[in-house]
């Protein structure tokens, strides 16, 4: 592995993930597995590949990602958003075609809190009339 990358923060709900872009053949490495072992779903590992599938980039880069926090949806999420990230480190003028795709804005979604006298943030005890 050469020392010339591109990096890039991705973060969903509360995992944060921090992407590595080297040039290369296009394998993809979480946590030190491949891809297909870290992430079981289908549906995750299309999530995390589709940044590259709309910027033509599938082959051209070995990407190293260290994720940490949250679920593993959330943490498919933050891949993706930090290989955007990261893509448009590498190469601005990307930019257009990633923002259009909706790659580089970060979900603001975040858990709601739970509140006092509630059971969960918004379910309340059952109402018993007698």
């Amino acid at each position: 592995m050469s020392a010339t990358y591109f990096y890039g923060t991705g973060r969903r709900k509360s995992a944060v993930a921090r992407v590595r872009l080297y040039p290369g053949t296009g394998d993809i490495v979480i946590n030190d597995k491949p891809l297909e072992e870290y992430f079981v779903r289908e549906a995750d590992r299309i999530r995390v590949r589709s940044p590259l599938r709309a910027t033509s980039a599938l082959d051209q880069y070995m990407i190293m990602v260290k994720v940490r926090g949250g679920g593993v949806s959330g943490q498919a999420g933050a891949v993706r958003h930090g290989i955007a990230r990261a893509l448009l480190v590498a190469n601005p003028d990307l930019r257009p075609l990633l923002r259009k795709g909706g790659f580089l804005t970060r979900d603001p979604r975040q858990k709601e809190r739970k509140k006092p006298g509630l059971k969960r943030a918004r379910k309340a005890p059952q109402y018993t009339k007698r």
